[in-house]
């Protein structure tokens, strides 16, 4: 068979690749759980207990079926002898390591100046940036 002038790949189409969707934050909490609490050798029962919820919301958490509320989430950081902001700061960084940077610019088309010469601004409300975004 020839090719046909009038055919076209579809995008998403057998051929090619569909990126990974990005994890989700409920999910990679549930894990940063689930290795606290096997790191200390810790049961369901023993945890959810210490943190006064039931072990089977526990086991929802750690799979990332159940999105607990942000006072559950410190219960269970508590549970685990950590604090909230240093959990926050673990599941943060494993999605750093799992989802790749975007470079995302903001303030339009302006161009980047040299240090002799200033860039042209064309309102003073919103700054050449680059953020990058995880």
């Amino acid at each position: 068979m020839g090719e046909h002038s009038g055919l076209r790949v579809i995008p998403g189409g057998r051929g090619e690749r569909r990126p990974r969707p990005e994890p989700l934050w409920r999910e990679a909490l549930g894990e940063r759980l689930r290795t606290l609490r096997l790191e200390q050798r810790s049961t369901l029962v023993d945890t959810a207990g210490r943190a006064g919820i039931s072990p089977q919301y526990l086991s929802e958490v750690e799979r990332g079926r159940k999105e607990p509320s942000s006072e559950m989430i410190a219960a269970l950081a508590g549970a685990l002898d950590t604090s909230l902001s240093d959990l926050v700061a673990q599941v943060a960084e494993s999605l750093r390591g799992r989802v790749p940077a975007r470079a995302v610019v903001v303030g339009g088309d302006r161009g980047i100046g040299t240090h002799t010469q200033p860039a042209p601004v064309q309102n003073s409300f919103a700054p050449n940036a680059v953020l990058m975004v995880a």
